[in-house]
Parts: C-alpha cells; sequence; structure tokens
C-alpha cells in the first residue's frame, strides 16, 4: 500500500496554526495512509504561550504521534520589515528539510507541500524538487476572491488599488452579489502604509500552485465558492471547513467565571471578545464599558491588557467603579478559552472582531454576532455577515483600529454599541438572525458528515495527493 507524506508550513500565529494543524490531524483520521511533517517558523513577535501549548498537547497526543510530527525551523534575523520575508528567508531551512524527507529511503513517500497563505513565497522550493505545491487559506473564500479581484485590477488592468481608500464608492467584485463598499477592503491592499504592492505581487502566486484548501464549507459561502470554481485563474478549490478546535477547556483561574455563568439563564448573556490583537486605546474601553452599562444585558467581557503600564493603572481605577456598578450582570477577565464561552448554553450573543476562526465558531455553536472589526479582511467579513447573509447584527461595518500609531484613534460611541447588544439580545428579533445562525451551524455539521460538500472536497483533495504518487 503506497503511503503518502505531506509537509505543512503553517503561519506561527495562533489564528492560521490552529486551523491548519487541525486539518493536518482530519487528513490523518480520514486516511490511514497519510502522514503530516509541521514546519514551524519561529513567532515573529513574542513567543505566543498558547500556540506552544497547543503543539505540546498535539505532539503528545498518542492517536497522532505516530503519524504527525513537528519540526521548528531556526530563526534567522533580516532587516526588511515586512513580514513575508519572515518566511522567504527560511528557503534554504525548508530545502533542507524537504531534502532530509526525499532522502529517507522508506515509506511514506513525500507527495505535496501544504502552505499558509503568508508563506506562499515557499512554493519556489516545491517547485525545485517537483512536488505539487498547495496553499491553506485560513480565510473564507469572499476573501480569497477578493484577493484575486484586487490581483487583477492592479497587474492585468494596471489600476491603481490604492484610490479605493476610504474612497465612497461601491465595487463589483465576483465573488460577492452585492457591490462591495471600498471602505471594508483589506488595509493591506489599499493602504499605502501596509505596502500594498509587495501583499498583492505576493498574491500573485496563487497562479502557481495546484490548488488552495479553504477553511469554509459551500452553504455559508455559495456564490464566492461557485465564483472561484469557475474562474480559470483559480486553481482548484477544496472547501474543507468549518475546521475548528472546539474541545476548548475553562482554566482552573476561570472557575468564578464558568459558575457565574451557570447561575445565568439561557442566552442571556453577551459575550465581547476581540482576539489576540484587539487592544484598544482608553477612550474605546471606556466608550464599550458605557454601553454594557446601558445595553441593559448581562454580559462577559473578555479584556485584553494595554501595553502601557501608565494606561493600565488609569484602566484599573476606572474599572473599579466599573465592576462595582455592574456586579449584579456582568464580569470581566484577560484572555477568555471563547470556544467554551461560546458552547456555554448562558450565552446567547457575541460581539466579535469577525475574525474568520471567530466567524466560524459562531456559527458552529449557534450564537449570533454583532460585528466590530478591527484590521485585516475583518470589515469584509463583517459585510458579508450583515449585508449579504443577514446573519449578523451590526456594531460597526468599517471600524480600522491603527497599528502603526500615526493615525488618531477612531472611536465608536458608547450609545452605537449599546443599541448593537439590544438588537442582538431582543428575544424576538426582527431581523431572525439567531434563527438563521443556528440554521447554519446545522449545516456546517452536516457539511462534515459523509457525504457533505466538506467531506467530499476532503476526500477529493486526497485523491488528488494519492494520485500525484501512484
Amino acid at each position: 500500500m503506497n503511503k503518502s507524506e505531506l509537509v505543512f508550513i503553517p503561519s506561527p500565529s495562533l489564528s492560521h496554526l490552529i486551523p491548519t494543524v487541525e486539518t493536518a490531524k482530519l487528513l490523518l483520521l480520514r486516511d490511514s495512509r497519510l502522514s503530516a511533517t509541521i514546519l514551524l517558523p519561529p513567532p515573529i513577535f513574542a513567543i505566543d504561550t498558547n500556540a506552544e501549548t497547543y503543539v505540546k498537547a498535539t505532539s503528545s497526543n498518542p492517536t497522532f504521534s505516530s503519524r504527525l510530527k513537528f519540526i521548528r525551523l531556526p530563526h534567522i534575523q533580516h532587516s526588511n520589515k515586512h513580514f513575508f520575508e519572515h518566511y522567504n528567508v527560511q528557503i534554504p531551512n525548508v530545502r533542507q528539510e524537504i531534502s532530509n524527507l526525499l532522502t529517507k529511503d522508506q515509506n511514506p513517500r513525500l507527495s505535496a507541500i501544504v502552505l499558509d497563505i503568508f508563506c506562499a513565497g515557499l512554493v519556489s522550493v516545491a517547485a525545485e524538487f517537483g512536488l505539487p505545491a498547495y496553499l491553506f487559506f485560513t480565510g473564507g473564500a469572499i476573501c480569497l476572491g477578493v484577493y484575486q479581484h484586487l490581483v487583477s485590477l492592479r497587474f492585468d488592468h494596471n489600476e491603481d488599488v490604492t484610490r479605493y481608500l476610504n474612497a465612497e464608492v461601491d465595487l463589483p467584485v465576483p465573488c460577492f452579489s452585492l457591490a462591495v463598499p471600498a471602505k471594508v477592503l483589506p488595509a493591506v491592499t489599499v493602504d499605502e502604509t501596509f505596502s500594498p504592492e509587495i501583499f498583492l505581487s505576493h498574491f500573485k502566486m496563487f497562479s502557481e500552485v495546484n490548488g488552495v484548501l479553504i477553511n469554509t464549507f459551500y452553504d455559508m459561502e455559495p456564490y464566492a465558492v461557485e465564483s472561484l470554481l469557475s474562474d480559470d485563474k483559480t486553481p482548484e478549490i477544496y472547501p474543507v471547513g468549518p475546521v475548528l478546535k472546539v474541545e476548548s477547556k475553562w482554566f482552573d483561574e476561570d472557575v468564578d467565571v464558568k459558575k457565574w455563568l451557570d447561575d445565568q439563564p439561557e442566552n442571556s448573556v453577551v459575550f465581547l471578545c476581540f482576539g489576540s490583537l484587539g487592544i484598544f486605546g482608553e477612550e474605546q474601553v471606556r466608550e464599550i464599558a458605557k454601553g454594557l452599562e446601558n445595553s441593559g444585558s448581562h454580559f462577559l467581557w473578555s479584556l485584553k491588557k494595554s501595553h502601557d503600564p501608565k494606561l493600565e493603572r488609569e484602566r484599573s481605577e476606572y474599572f473599579e467603579g466599573f465592576s462595582e456598578r455592574t456586579k449584579g450582570f456582568g464580569r470581566v477577565m484577560g484572555w477568555a478559552p471563547q470556544a467554551a464561552v461560546l458552547a456555554h448554553p448562558a450565552v446567547g450573543g457575541f460581539v466579535s472582531h469577525c475574525g474568520w476562526n471567530s466567524t466560524l465558531e459562531s456559527v458552529w455553536f449557534g450564537v449570533p454576532m454583532t460585528t466590530f472589526p478591527l484590521h485585516a479582511e475583518q470589515q469584509l467579513n463583517a459585510f458579508y455577515l450583515v449585508k449579504e447573509l443577514g446573519m449578523s447584527e451590526a456594531i460597526t461595518l468599517d471600524y480600522q483600529m491603527d497599528f502603526t500609531g500615526e493615525k488618531p484613534p477612531e472611536s465608536v460611541g458608547w450609545e452605537v454599541i449599546a443599541g448593537g447588544i439590544r438588537r442582538l439580545m431582543a428575544e424576538e428579533g426582527g431581523s431572525g438572525v439567531r434563527r438563521k445562525v443556528e440554521e447554519m451551524g446545522k449545516k456546517a455539521r452536516e457539511a462534515l458528515v459523509e457525504g457533505g460538500s466538506s467531506y467530499n472536497a476532503l476526500t477529493r483533495f486526497i485523491e488528488d495527493v494519492m494520485r500525484s504518487i501512484d
């Protein structure tokens, strides 16, 4: 029996690492002929202890330990500030690891390399060894389609896409049924601050791969999936999601929060969580706090600490009074086990930054969202959820968090925040978002079982990989 080994190279951030490794695990569970090696690039910033814990737990899991291994790539100093270079400098190390795997005189045989989209520059290594290369796209099909469209505008039609920054125009985009407001386009594609020329040039590499695995499922994005399938410039696509790590545990330090949730009525608590980069300035923090006080809802707020000690002291003083005023109906915590919180029956709403993993978790657990996007493709996701699917309420669709410190911070007022939460948590909301997200959650589960759309897409990917070594 031919056995096949796949090499995965993820981005080291938790939001990319987990879905990539979970996809590898899913493949191993589906087909005993497969094994996987994960080449781990070093973190771009500080070491993420949650990522370290996840890798250790996966490595020691007896279900996978014999067929799944991790190899850490060494840190290499480089002067280029663009984060793509963080991965491109690893080409010699990746080349060596691939060579080592190919020279082993044993079964399984190395059959393909699966790259995170940020690591697409490493596709040249696969070409050197005559190996098929695939991309794993951690976002949705809508995002992939928008990137493809902007690449075409820039390089096929020589259009200056930076003119869309903050423009009051709507664009026809093939993967959307509605015209897309320019204000929700990913900033990295239109804002000179982020070197969009480099970013879009990187995305031209889509045409060099054999296929793209996408963490989505057909019923979540049927229009976008069909658009990509019909585009002769797009390689083979495999919508294999939702790929999630839903087994999330409460930590000992969170026991009081867990007990508090246990005492709340079903669907009565709104949960606020804004991802690993969701650290607001003090003005916005206070607006959110006032919005919660005036929303009429019980709440659980995952609030990341400020990196500024002075601001953190001021925040602590403010929150003494806030905690006292809201102690009967609210809790504030630091990092939260998001999946465990969303799975709790007391949680009936989710104020989210609309990261794609969080969006899929919201769907999986049937918890409706109200949108508060911050960066990356999150504004695009928010627009899709609210306007195309009608599956979310909105606090804002186009809020942009500034990470450069060069722009005055935006602030969403407490009245807008309170209103968005009230609409979300209303018992009989006229928009029907709760019913819609619960229905989509059922479709997500159906996609993964035998005969489902994502099950079939994963089967197709396995067949294509195995065909390459026959």
